[in-house]
């Protein structure tokens, strides 16, 4: 049995988002085959996850449209890329412009954005340039937590990611 040959983050393209989004099917895995190693403090989200609670200013909001949202999340180094709701949000995590999100938004698969990314104290987080906000992903047991504008959602695994 001959060796496997496994790529780096640095032999594959950065991913976008199609013209219009992908559809209702999710396009194949981006770092497919990568072997580097998590950086230190990256919190490992990999995988496919599907939101079960919505907090609304404290609130449950069982009714809210974030309810049932899947989003798949690949990680290799200080890479990551989120696939979900049609878009393709490929970043390097290393807090800088030039490596981070350059790409679409979800809301209408056309308006283009630009977002910082960066791991701190275990929390991946998102910073879009222009605008006053944080976007976070942190892991809270098995659980993943993700702090969006207006609402945090506790999302469940249903499928890991090596």
């Amino acid at each position: 049995m001959g060796a496997q040959r496994t790529r780096s983050v640095a032999d594959i393209p950065v991913a976008h988002t199609p013209p219009n989004g992908y559809g209702d099917q999710m396009p194949a895995p981006v770092l497919d085959g990568c072997a580097d190693p998590l950086v230190d403090g990256a919190p490992d989200l990999r995988g496919t996850w599907e939101v079960v609670e919505v907090m609304v200013e404290g609130e449950t909001a069982s009714r809210h449209p974030a309810v049932g949202h899947v989003q798949r999340i690949e990680q290799s180094g200080d890479r990551l890329v989120v696939t979900a709701g049609g878009i393709v949000h490929d970043m390097r995590c290393d807090g800088t412009v030039e490596h981070g999100v350059h790409d679409v938004a979800e809301f209408d698969k056309q308006t283009p954005i630009v977002v910082v990314a960066s791991y701190e104290d275990g929390v991946h987080v998102l910073r879009p340039v222009g605008l006053p906000v944080e976007v976070k992903r942190r892991r809270d047991g098995p659980d993943m937590l993700w702090d969006y504008v207006g609402f945090q959602a506790r999302l469940r695994r249903l499928t890991a990611t090596p």
